[in-house]
């Protein structure tokens, strides 16, 4: 079976670590796993490699957030890997910090990279890794939050919550999204 695993993000250093830049964190860790590296390719990076039975593709976006969706279907047809079997991991700020959501499908929930996705795919019916990034900010303040850094003691839990997100992710592929939901959405990292 293959896979194609999106980890959301901007490029660029000023993004690099970053609450909204999650989604590559967690692809970067899913990559070590794999003993795979990312080389630069047609609409961002993309790292190839097994993981017991699962061909997986790994990307993480050059197009920017808001224009995830071109990428995403460039490599779903050049793989030629089915709605079904992409996931894309990525920050949500509905969800407490470390909390792991695993959908089969879902709305977008105001996330502009969700929504370009489903724009160009032509449906919200693919699987997502949400990861929580909380939402401890003043009114108006949600774009600077959501651009900012992780603060010191969020970044001290962050290498342990991003490999509970690589468990996660695994285990959809090994194992499928209803078992990978009961699994992530029930526990604590």
């Amino acid at each position: 079976m293959k896979y194609l695993i999106v980890g959301l993000g901007n490029i660029g250093r000023e993004y690099e670590a970053t609450r909204h830049n999650i989604g590559f964190r967690i692809a970067d860790a899913l990559s070590e796993r794999m003993g795979t590296r990312f080389e630069t390719k047609r609409y961002g990076d993309v790292a190839t490699g097994r993981i017991k039975n699962a061909q997986l593709v790994l990307l993480k976006p050059s197009t920017y957030m808001n224009l995830s969706g071109e990428a995403v279907r460039y490599w779903m047809s050049t793989e030629r890997i089915t709605i079904d079997h992409v996931l894309v991991l990525v920050d949500d700020l509905a969800l407490p910090f470390g909390t792991l959501r695993l959908k089969s499908k879902g709305s977008d929930a105001g996330h502009n990279g969700l929504k370009n996705i489903a724009q160009l795919l032509g449906s919200q019916a693919y699987p997502r890794l949400r990861f929580g990034i909380g939402n401890d900010y003043p009114q108006g303040a949600q774009i600077d939050y959501v651009l900012g850094r992780f603060t010191s003691d969020e970044e001290a839990e962050l290498p342990r919550l991003v490999e509970h997100a690589v468990d996660a992710t695994v285990a959809f592929c090994l194992e499928g999204i209803s078992s990978a939901m009961n699994k992530f959405n029930a526990t604590a990292p």
